[in-house]
């Protein structure tokens, strides 16, 4: 019989001894591969004896039933590497698992499958999820504490009293568990609330509970419902996350009412274990990042950092509550041998100078993925598309004098060209206002919708229920305009070849590419170079800039960098603000 973490009387057992579980958050997918460790031992110097880390299933399984495992999404690899370095792994595969990332990780390609109902026993869902669990869960399992491996417990779902109370779902999720052989303590995480805790528990499973502040009130609900089970926080919220046009935000470290530092002394001095949520954020690159939303007209996506004011910031250095929670575990675990000081990361600044564009209308045949023909626009979830964008074209027949155009529920940046040329850019359209008055001459004219999905909604009623490109309809007037071409954009890769000279005064998708030359790499900020937009370096997708703050530069790491040639290439949606692009030796995150 191999090792195991269980359940005693109040209080884990780690092959029958007393075991606190000080644990902290890091996802492997937002990080580059080649930092993991180091950031590992950076969790290791702190304190901590766990890595948690969610699954991303939308990465995953970006196309249904081809499945990736590699390069950043080698999770085998990652987990191996916190077990060389001494700690533990706790795994919380979801499907749906918030994190402020796109979609809560279910893959937008789920709105395709006809009659699909999201996390209930509902059989086209849990079919694909079972697909899915298929190809992750053997690789999880040899890595456990019964074979060998790191992996102290599982989480089934997540948070899901939050969402709803289906418990024969719950229990099927277990039974994949099972019937896959994994063997090890499963548990379950809800919110700080008795209702929340009521439709996401499960009998037999642990019971561990996600909070910010009040630790006593919130273990006290979880001792209500479960007085045998020891005290874990599944999530000690000791950050936030941010939405683009809004403050960042900014918890303080220390002991005072309200600080970080106090909460988690409180916790450890009543013998509680803790996952710290989080240890590292790192960076929702490319298209990943999530939004919220209660309501169409209340959506915020999401920014690109996901830095959570965490105690090891965005690019791997040391914040000031990374020192102060190493003194407060230092405190309460004395023995630990592997708590050290550690220095900031390097750091490099330079300028390059863009000196090619290419209009992304042109290179539509290149980069689109599918195209075809409806009379009803369909939406990116109805072609099977996840990520990137979406076109649409018409051939408007003249002529008509000045009417109004309107775009009614188009999610979620939208932009419209005439002839050619960028009419308007609209966010999340209601079609409450028109968005531009058009004129048709004789000869007619054409239109382009270009939009943008800034991110599926991963919290609430609306996760699932969050359709990309024209969701409702445009229309001259009221009169709803069909027969339209449409073509998916996932932007992989940005256009390699095809480039013409800079066109600093055009406006309208556009990408701009620049080669230039290092002698040394380090980590770098890029700073925003527009409007709002895309870079990627060396075809690395750093992910989306936006000028309504509050980030104002993107993180680019070390290793995305090359000793001599490198490649930048930025997709620009309105206008370049400067052909020069300024890379900085600190960041902007507001």
């Amino acid at each position: 019989m191999g090792r195991r973490l269980e359940l005693g009387n109040r209080q884990f057992l780690l092959d029958g001894k007393p075991f606190r579980i000080i644990a902290g958050a890091m996802h492997y997918f937002r990080i580059h591969p080649d930092l993991w460790a180091d950031r590992i031992s950076k969790a290791a110097a702190m304190g901590l004896n766990a890595i948690e880390t969610y699954v991303c299933w939308n990465l995953h399984e970006v196309t249904p039933g081809k499945f990736d495992f590699s390069g950043i999404l080698d999770i085998e690899r990652y987990i191996q590497e916190i077990q060389k370095q001494g700690l533990y792994v706790i795994v919380r595969p979801g499907p749906y698992i918030c994190a402020e990332w796109e979609g809560g990780a279910l893959p937008g390609w789920l709105g395709a499958i006809p009659g699909i109902e999201y996390r209930c026993f509902n059989k086209p869902y849990l079919d694909a999820v079972e697909r899915f669990f298929d190809e992750l869960l053997p690789r999880l399992k040899k890595l456990t504490l019964a074979e060998g491996g790191p992996i102290l417990a599982m989480q089934i779902e997540n948070e899901y009293g939050s969402y709803c109370g289906d418990k024969e779902y719950l229990r099927y999720l277990k039974g994949i568990y099972e019937r896959h052989g994994v063997d090890c303590l499963y548990f379950t995480s809800d919110g700080p609330d008795g209702h929340f805790l009521q439709g996401g528990q499960l009998d037999g499973v642990l019971s561990t509970i996600n909070f910010g502040t009040d630790a006593e009130h919130a273990f006290e609900l979880v001792r209500s419902l479960r007085p045998n089970e020891p005290d874990m926080c599944g999530e000690f919220w000791d950050g936030w996350f941010e939405h683009w046009g809004t403050q960042r935000h900014h918890r303080s470290a220390g002991m005072e009412e309200g600080g970080a530092g106090r909460e988690l002394d409180t916790m450890l001095k009543n013998g509680a274990s803790i996952n710290i949520y989080m240890f590292h954020g790192g960076t929702n690159f490319g298209f990943t990042n999530g939004a919220n939303g209660n309501s169409y007209v209340d959506y915020e996506a999401d920014i690109t950092s996901y830095d959570y004011d965490a105690p090891l910031t965005e690019c791997g250095d040391p914040g000031e509550k990374f020192w102060a929670f190493q003194k407060i575990i230092q405190k309460y675990t004395p023995e630990n041998k592997r708590i050290r000081p550690i220095q900031p990361t390097e750091k490099c600044s330079f300028e390059v100078e863009l000196t090619a564009s290419r209009r992304l209308l042109d290179c539509l045949d290149e980069l689109g993925e599918t195209r075809g023909h409806a009379t009803i626009p369909p939406t990116m979830d109805a072609l099977g598309q996840t990520f990137g964008f979406i076109h649409y074209r018409r051939t408007m027949k003249g002529p008509l004098p000045k009417t109004n155009l309107r775009l009614f529920r188009v999610n979620d940046y939208a932009q419209v060209y005439w002839n050619g040329q960028l009419l308007c850019s609209k966010m999340r359209d209601n079609g409450k206002d028109p968005v531009a008055k058009i004129e048709i001459p004789p000869e007619g004219a054409t239109m382009d919708i270009l939009v943008e999905n800034c991110g599926r909604i991963n919290y609430g009623p609306y996760t699932g229920r969050d359709p990309k490109g024209i969701v409702d309809c445009v229309c001259l007037e009221l009169q709803r305009l069909m027969e339209w071409d449409y073509t998916t954009l996932p932007l992989n890769a940005p256009p390699q070849e095809g480039y013409g000279p800079l066109a600093l005064e055009t406006t309208g998708a556009i990408f701009h590419k620049a080669e230039f030359t290092l002698d040394k790499t380090a980590d770098t900020f890029l700073l925003n170079p527009g409007k709002k937009g895309l870079v990627w370096v060396n075809g690395f997708n750093l992910g989306r800039y936006w000028d309504i703050g509050p980030q104002e530069t993107l993180y680019i790491p070390a290793p995305v960098l090359r000793k001599g040639k490198n490649t930048v290439v930025v997709l620009e949606l309105e206008r370049l603000a400067s052909p020069k692009l300024l890379f900085l030796d600190a960041p902007r995150l507001g």
